[in-house]
């Protein structure tokens, strides 16, 4: 049902809590870094290897996985997404060591490909235009959600009732909110309303662009954003605990900290991401996430710079990300935007692959300066696809 020309009751909730648990085990993992490396015999770079994996995983998924949405609809696709992301949690609760570890974080690659496609399915069927740029953001923060769950209550329950009954709770409620999902979504989704005025959100529709497909594009600056936002997610925490002397609850807290900023800049950039003006800031976006990694370098002198850092990844880099799902709404053709979104999601969870493994070589040595400064270079070159595209692209 919706309220006033709003999507229906509860639907941007419910989206919003399945993009957090799509990518939970990251944060966790992540967060929970310093407990992990220390009990459970995982080395900087195994931590790394993990990411790998698990998007690794993702990214050879998601293009299958965005066929899959486009024929079951979002109502079973969500619901799967909520119970792999519970089972995937319960394996990483119960790993003896890196192998299984691994496996777990494999499986955890599988909700991941179905989360984008899904609840961009979800906000196209039941979400009239104007209000798609303000739910796209919403359910994307959802994301960073995870980030602060995992960084600030599950790293504090992790000190009361252990690293594994942290992660354990988590998973139980991921089969919460898959029992939500089921429950509240239809089993058909409903057919989009028509628009009936200009939109501020993404249209229905794109018109032909003199820049060709932008999927290509957003995907490329996908790998780029995403090499470095997963060597933040990865490593922030463990930065922390191991060259800035925190406690691990603290460090932990550099997780969440991100989380928030996240959680306001993609609600705020998706808002602002009009047609006319959505193709310039992804760029926009990138050039502040170079700063960010920057103002993490400099950390090593100034530590109470690597907060501001942590803030700033939040509010830019976190937020491109959000921006270029907008983008694809706003573009897909009719009857594509699950497998457009799924091939963008691709590039992003590729680059989540490959950033953590080339920090973590850095990181084992000490070298956190130089990978740092590694997630600069890829902001910028994530920036230099961005504005690239963006002066190329002319909509009548």
């Amino acid at each position: 049902m919706r309220t006033g020309g709003g999507p229906p009751r509860g639907l941007t909730a419910l989206l919003t809590t399945a993009m957090a648990f799509s990518m939970m085990q990251l944060f966790l993992l992540g967060a929970l870094g310093p407990r992990i490396v220390g009990r459970l015999g995982v080395t900087e770079t195994e931590l790394g290897l993990t990411t790998t994996v698990g998007f690794g995983t993702a990214a050879v998924l998601s293009p299958v996985g965005g066929r899959i949405v486009d024929r079951i609809g979002p109502r079973r696709a969500l619901v799967a997404l909520l119970a792999l992301s519970a089972a995937a949690l319960g394996l990483i609760g119960a790993a003896p060591g890196p192998a299984v570890l691994l496996a777990a974080v494999a499986l955890g690659g599988v909700p991941q490909a179905l989360a984008n496609p899904a609840t961009n399915k979800a906000i196209l069927a039941a979400v009239p235009p104007p209000g798609r740029g303000a739910v796209t953001g919403t359910k994307q923060s959802g994301v960073q959600l995870g980030a602060f769950a995992a960084g600030l209550p599950l790293a504090a329950a992790a000190g009361a009732i252990g690293w594994r009954g942290a992660v354990w709770l988590a998973a139980g409620a991921a089969l919460l909110a898959g029992l939500w999902a089921h429950r509240a979504l239809p089993a058909t989704a409903p057919p989009p309303a028509p628009a009936k005025t200009a939109v501020t959100g993404p249209a229905p529709g794109p018109p032909p662009s003199r820049s060709g497909d932008p999927v290509p594009w957003l995907a490329a600056f996908s790998l780029f954003l995403g090499a470095g936002i997963a060597s933040v997610n990865t490593y922030l925490a463990l930065f922390g605990a191991q060259r800035l002397g925190m406690g691990p609850t603290v460090a932990g807290a550099l997780v969440a900290v991100l989380g928030v900023a996240g959680i306001g800049g993609r609600i705020g950039w998706s808002r602002a991401a009009t047609p006319a003006r959505a193709p310039w800031l992804p760029g926009l976006l990138a050039a502040g996430a170079v700063g960010a990694a920057v103002l993490l370098a400099a950390a090593l002198r100034i530590e109470a710079l690597v907060w501001a850092g942590a803030v700033a990844v939040g509010i830019f880099a976190v937020a491109g990300n959000a921006v270029s799902m907008v983008l694809v709404m706003q573009r897909s053709a009719p009857g594509r935007a699950g497998r457009d979104s799924a091939l963008v999601a691709a590039g992003f969870f590729a680059g989540f692959a490959v950033g953590p493994p080339l920090f973590g070589a850095l990181a084992e040595s000490g070298r956190y300066g130089p990978g740092w400064l590694l997630v600069a270079a890829e902001f910028a070159l994530a920036a230099l696809v961005a504005v690239t595209w963006a002066s190329r692209d002319r909509r009548p």
